[in-house]
């Protein structure tokens, strides 16, 4: 232990030197302890205060203060006395910071910046301790003195240098100040060797009896003696671990031991070692032959078995099968898609002619229906005459006079006239109605025209912008998760896969979907890959059909019937096949493999066998896919070509899409792509928005249209009217005149011709009336059928999509089983091969044995039947060999042998000692802790009954009484006083104490403490705060009596109140501070 330890036990000895080792003996008569600390203090010894105490401390812009000091103290008492600002406690703390204690410790500051003044760079502690004596510290070094300056700047650093007495810099690190603390047993932390405000206020307003049990335990030392046990307990604990780490070395030594124990041993047993040898070799002869015999008798069993086993040819059989039909299904498969592609072109020119008869049968529909409005106005006009001609012919017969045929005949001639201009007018503006009727029908009928294809085009435009806002809440929801672009639920049936994995369900997991477990090399071919895969996107791999049961049951809970993921199923292997022979190879284009990343084997073999990515070549153009596919030999193993656009190329034909391809699964960068995706849907939505506007215009162009042509319809109505009126007029005024001569007979006549009239016209409107029927109905009769070829056409595209995905479908299984094909083929041909070399190794083997066995009968004649194997015995006679080499090299040096068995039997022994000794040490260090421990309850007993005396006894001179209660148990301290007239009350709590009594009650507790510890000097600061005259002028004289009695031993006192009281003495030094600055009146004015 170092010094500081050491001097804990020694802190019941508060006179005696640090070096002297002694023991001490706790009684209970407390007269007894009286005695004991008197006969101590009677034999200190006279140099004890010449280390370790103080000679002078100087402060430079520390605090608020510019400079103070030197102070130079005295070697036994010290009062610091000054106002209120003076610097008394800033004194205190540049001694805890000037011997290297911590901001914390002073309980003024937390950060050791805070000590700088105000404005200043830097603040400079220095402090002198004495050092002489025969216990000085390096005095051939340091001298009378030692001098620790500290410097601390405005960001918080501290350097301290150690000075001799001469001033030269001894050294600079912390190491060497905290070696000079625990020579001279300078606790810079311990309240009773410094003892600041703060520290006393808590102690005096402390409610806990543990605060007070700790604060006893750290005056004394006694805290430290506890972690100092504590240490070597757990050092003891780290000891029996090297033990018993090192009783596992011990195994190894022994082990060393047995070895050369038993080198040493078979030095004797080389004789029997070599014939065991012999003996050994005549068996493995044997047991090679025998070997022989079996691997002959072996081979010829595996060729019988081979030449039976015909599964090869039977299996080679049934995929020729397949293969044929599987070619005859995809030749069937192309002739439907060649017929509906033929049926579609001609049902396409067929919608061609309706379209185009749709709109001739419309117009003359338009035609028909003018022709019609017109011979109802003209039967109208008909009806009305005869209606006038009944009148008349009523009017005639009903006549009893003449009229004034002159005055009557000259008013009809100027209302005739004046008819018959209106009735030119009428006429005139007939004429120009009819003309614009025909002018605004064919402008509404252009108009409707028009409105129709802008229709047509919105709902296309509609539909786009659908898809594409649907591939954008598709992009976006992928950029969260890439899986979204598989279908929205395709995340959770990973994670339902993933979980039924882990449960067991599986015999392997499933892989999958192919889309997500590829990449692409170069992102500029997504359109042709995607074109090539289509619908394997989206599809699983499982390894067998119990896997893809449990994958459909998964799938159900996610997916509804018809739009599940396409689940194929291969056997998992953990390589990719090999098709550097069967792939195509072209020096300018890549193959689809080729441009495809795929870290998981098992997707490249089912891409290899579904759809033979191998064997198709991407090329970027058309013409020049069309060119190497069809203008010429198309390269090697090339089945089909891609293009970037989406292109199908094959050798006789090719298939290109109706509409621009999307990326929808390889998309590289899912940002880039809902930016262009955003920029399409924002110019669909412009173009449908100005479709809008434009539709809108169209249909209230045509409402104004169709508004005016009923007007100008309702205007000809009037106008034939008003012309039917004049002309009725006309014809009554001319005949006015023949009326008194004309019969009814006459009349009549007309009557019935108009009737007849009538009836012609009413015959025209019917056939008018059915014509205009007729169109209509052939009208409607055309756009059914119109509609029935277009809904053909659509269903003929979903026929041809679907024959192309049989196609494709059809084209990988032709594919697998021709390759299946091959590979039985090969298969067969290394099954007829295998044979063959069968044979030849057994005629070899047969030959070998032979001449083994000859070689056997040379060795051994006799033969044997050896029941080991050749292996065994192989290594068996190769260990004895070994021993044998090794013995002979080690025969010819014996004493060598013996040297090192002696030397490892030493070691084992030697080390087998020192752990036996080591242990006992470990068991006598627990006999020894155990006993310190008792020794250590002893002190902290004699301790705390010394510091109970002392406490009582000052207490006395206060005329109070108290006590003080130890509870080592549970580690509390409890103090009670009682002040003068009150002994007989219950209360004993230090709170009912007045202030000035608390303080003496304080300044007892440290005395106590001071008698019963050891430290070169003791400082108090502020301990008459609260005092009384009377409380004070006692406690000055306690502690002066305690110097007196501890006079090798500094004190230092702080305290705000005069010292005028105090005696003369040479020993008692006062050092009086200036009030601080204080800014005049006149200047804070200013």
């Amino acid at each position: 232990m170092n010094k500081r330890k050491s001097n804990v036990q020694n802190a019941a000895k508060p006179s005696k030197t640090r070096k002297t080792e002694g023991t001490t003996h706790v009684e209970d008569d407390d007269a007894d302890d009286e005695g004991r600390l008197r006969q101590d203090h009677s034999s200190s010894p006279s140099n004890a205060g010449d280390i370790g105490v103080i000679e002078s401390i100087t402060l430079k812009n520390f605090m608020s203060h510019l400079l103070l000091g030197p102070f130079q103290f005295g070697p036994n008492v010290n009062f610091i006395v000054g106002n209120n600002g003076s610097g008394k406690s800033a004194i205190l703390t540049a001694l805890i910071v000037g011997l290297g204690g911590k901001a914390t410790t002073t309980n003024r500051g937390a950060s050791l910046k805070s000590f700088v003044k105000y404005g200043e760079s830097s603040a400079e502690v220095t402090v002198k301790l004495k050092n002489r004596g025969s216990d000085a510290y390096k005095g051939d070094i340091y001298r009378d003195s030692i001098c620790i300056e500290q410097r601390i700047t405005s960001d918080g650093c501290r350097t301290c240098k150690i000075k001799s007495k001469t001033g030269q810099i001894i050294s600079t690190k912390k190491e060497e100040l905290t070696a000079i603390l625990d020579h001279f047993n300078i606790q810079v932390d311990n309240p009773v060797s410094i003892l600041n405000q703060e520290m006393s206020k808590q102690f005096l307003h402390s409610k806990s009896e543990a605060d007070k049990y700790k604060f006893f335990m750290k005056a004394t030392l006694l805290e430290q003696m506890k972690r100092d046990y504590i240490h070597i307990k757990q050092t003891k604990a780290g000891t029996r671990d090297q033990v018993e780490k090192q009783e596992e070395c011990l195994k190894d030594l022994r082990q060393l031991f047995l070895q050369k124990k038993e080198k040493y041993e078979s030095l004797s047993l080389l004789d029997n070692m070599r014939q065991n040898l012999e003996d050994l070799k005549k068996m493995m002869v044997w047991c090679l032959v025998r070997e022989k015999e079996w691997q002959v008798q072996q081979l010829k069993e595996q060729i019988e078995k081979e030449q039976s086993d015909t599964s090869h040819e039977d299996e080679l059989l049934l995929y020729q099968t397949k293969v044929t039909l599987a070619e005859k299904r995809l030749q069937d498969i192309q002739e439907k898609i060649g017929k509906v592609k033929e049926e579609e072109e001609c049902l396409a020119e067929e919608s061609r002619k309706m379209k185009e008869e749709n709109k001739l049968k419309s117009k003359a529909q338009k035609i028909q229906e003018v022709v019609y409005f017109r011979a109802e106005n003209k039967l109208k006009q008909l009806e009305k005459e005869q209606c006038l001609l009944q009148e008349r012919i009523h009017k005639i017969s009903n006549s009893n006079g003449r009229r004034n045929h002159e005055v009557e005949h000259t008013q009809q001639l100027k209302k005739t006239t004046a008819l018959k201009k209106q009735l030119e007018k009428f006429e005139s503006e007939s004429t120009a109605l009819n003309q614009e009727i025909k002018e605004k029908q064919q402008a509404l009928f252009k108009g409707r025209e028009e409105y129709d294809k802008l229709s047509m085009e919105e709902k296309n435009i509609q539909v786009s912008l659908e898809s594409k806002l649907k591939r954008k809440n598709q992009l976006q929801a992928s950029t969260s998760n890439r899986l979204r672009r598989f279908g929205d639920h395709m995340p959770e049936l990973l994670e339902s896969v993933d979980r039924a994995h882990a449960q067991g369900r599986f015999i392997k997991k499933p892989v999958g979907p192919i889309g997500a477990c590829i990449n692409l090399k170069d992102p500029s071919l997504a359109v042709a890959v995607e074109s090539c895969l289509r619908s394997f996107m989206k599809t699983f791999c499982c390894d067998n059909y119990k896997d893809e049961k449990v994958l459909q049951e998964l799938m159900s809970q996610h997916f509804p019937k018809g739009s599940r993921p396409q689940i194929i199923v291969c056997p998992f292997t953990d390589r990719v096949y090999n098709v550097q022979s069967r792939g195509v190879h072209h020096p300018d284009f890549p193959s689809v493999l080729d441009t495809l990343i795929i870290e998981n084997p098992v997707i490249t073999n089912c891409l290899i066998d579904m759809r033979n990515i191998e064997c198709i070549l991407i090329i970027r153009e058309s013409a020049v896919a069309r060119r190497i596919m069809q203008g010429q030999r198309p390269p090697r193993n090339c089945r089909e070509a891609f293009t970037a656009e989406g292109d199908q190329i094959y050798t006789n034909r090719n298939y290109t899409p109706e509409k621009e391809v999307m990326v929808k699964y390889l998309g590289g960068d899912p940002q880039a792509e809902i930016r262009l995706v955003q920029t399409e849907v924002e110019n669909h939505q412009a173009q449908l928005c100005r479709f809008q506007r434009h539709l809108s215009s169209v249909k209230q162009d045509i409402q104004s249209m169709e508004e005016k042509l009923r007007s100008v319809i309702i205007a000809c109505k009037r106008n034939q009217e008003s012309m039917t009126r004049v002309k009725a007029s006309i014809t009554e005024l001319e005949n006015i005149e023949e009326s008194q001569e004309e019969d009814v007979s006459s009349l009549e006549e007309d009557a019935q011709e108009n009737e007849q009239k009538i009836e012609l016209e009413r015959k025209n409107v019917k056939e008018a009336q059915s014509e205009l029927e007729r169109h209509n109905n052939a009208l409607t009769e055309i756009e059914r059928k119109h509609q029935y070829v277009r809904n053909k056409i659509d269903q003929l595209l979903d026929e041809t999509e679907q024959l192309k995905e049989e196609q494709v479908k059809a084209e990988a299984e032709s594919s697998k089983f021709s390759r299946s094909l091959r590979i039985l083929e090969n298969k067969l041909k290394a099954h007829q091969d295998n044979i063959e070399a069968m044979k030849a190794e057994h005629d070899q083997k047969e030959e070998e044995k032979q001449d083994i066995e000859a070689k056997a009968r040379e060795i051994c004649p006799v033969p044997q039947r050896p029941e080991r194997s050749a292996k065994s015995l192989d290594a068996e006679i190769t260990h004895l060999r070994q021993k044998i080499r090794s013995q002979e090299s080690s025969h010819g040096n014996q004493e060598q042998v013996i040297r090192e068995y002696a030397e490892a039997h030493s070691n084992y022994k030697s080390k087998s000692s020192q752990l036996r000794d080591l242990k006992k040490f470990i068991d006598r260090l627990d006999n020894i802790m155990t006993d310190r421990q008792a020794r250590y309850k002893t002190l902290r007993r004699s301790l705390s009954v010394r510091c109970k005396w002392y406490f009582i006894n000052f207490l006395f001179k206060l005329h109070c009484c108290g006590s003080m209660m130890f509870d080592h148990n549970n580690e509390t301290l409890s103090i009670s006083v009682k002040p003068p007239g009150q002994e007989n009350d219950n209360i004993s709590d230090m709170r009912s104490l007045s202030g000035g009594e608390r303080s003496f009650s304080t300044v007892c507790f440290i005395l106590s403490l001071w008698e019963i510890t050891e430290s070169p000097f003791r400082c108090l600061d502020e301990f008459d705060v609260y005092m009384d005259m009377h409380n004070r002028r006692i406690s000055l004289d306690l502690l002066l009596e305690l110097s007196e009695r501890q006079y090798l031993r500094q004190f230092i006192f702080i305290t705000p109140q005069t010292t005028s009281s105090l005696p003369k003495s040479p020993h008692i030094k006062v050092h009086q501070l200036q009030d601080p600055e204080r800014e005049t009146e006149e200047e804070v004015l200013l």
